[in-house]
């Protein structure tokens, strides 16, 4: 996403107006128009001031993602009673639409017993109890991704 996006992104996060930002920054309604639309972009004083508008760190106005925020407040938010009414794959498959494709394509059944496997072996060896267990697979995993990735 641009730097215009983004910015367009988090103002109507925040339910702000083109004129509050402005004012706020003591610029003009059309400068904010100029970033929104990749015509312009804001200097690093500026930048500095966007960022304590929206309440998030400088570099979060280069690489904001609405979508990823909204997952994080939901994340931050929750509790064991709201996670079991959250369906995950939902909230993930618009941004990652193999998670809907492979559950058509993979054989479910084969991989289930080889992680239940290590789910029970961590519960056993470390006394984790479930979810625990499944969150250290999961960060696990995540990790063994990035490695990967990164060589």
């Amino acid at each position: 996403m641009s730097l215009g996006k983004n910015l367009y992104e988090m103002r109507k996060k925040f339910g702000l107006s083109q004129e509050i930002v402005a004012e706020k920054l003591n610029i003009s309604r059309q400068t904010i128009s100029k970033w929104e639309t990749d015509e312009t972009v804001p200097d690093i004083y500026q930048s500095k001031a966007l960022a304590k508008i929206y309440g998030v760190p400088i570099d979060k106005l280069v690489d904001y993602d609405s979508e990823m925020v909204q997952i994080e407040e939901t994340i931050k938010n929750s509790d064991e009673e709201k996670d079991s009414k959250i369906n995950w794959t939902k909230a993930w498959w618009k941004k990652y639409p193999i998670l809907v494709k492979y559950q058509k394509e993979v054989d479910i059944p084969k991989y289930a017993t080889e992680i239940r496997k290590m789910f029970n072996q961590l519960q056993q060896d470390y006394k984790y109890t479930e979810l625990e267990s499944m969150l250290v697979l999961k960060d696990i995993l995540g990790h063994e991704y990035l490695d990967n990735r990164n060589k």
